[in-house]
């Protein structure tokens, strides 16, 4: 459970700190909308060496469900545009293989 609320409070950061730089590039932003998405970005980091894990690239591998499980949800309540079945078969997809990463025994093979 610890782990899923980290990586829940990763994503909004990481999404968060994106987005800025979408809207200095995209939308045109001031380059101060910069300043908040870096100190974001860095917040995302140390939040994935929170999580109990000997290797960052299994904790990276599972979170990458939880991203974008939050990508869709910042689709649709920030940009106002609905996932359509085709996001959300996508989505059920990733959870289900960081489900197997996340929880999956390890043992010799």
């Amino acid at each position: 459970m610890k782990t899923l609320l980290i990586y829940g409070f990763a994503a909004v950061f990481e999404i968060a700190g994106c987005f800025s730089f979408w809207a200095w590039l995209k939308l045109h932003k001031s380059a101060w909308w910069l300043a908040p998405g870096i100190a974001s970005l860095i917040l995302f980091a140390y939040l994935l060496t929170l999580v109990d894990s000997p290797a960052a690239g299994r904790t990276y591998a599972a979170y990458g469900a939880i991203y974008i499980a939050s990508s869709l949800i910042w689709l649709w309540l920030v940009e106002h545009q609905r996932p359509d079945r085709w996001d959300m078969a996508g989505l059920v997809l990733c959870l289900i293989g960081s489900a197997v990463i996340l929880f999956g025994v390890r043992g010799q093979i």
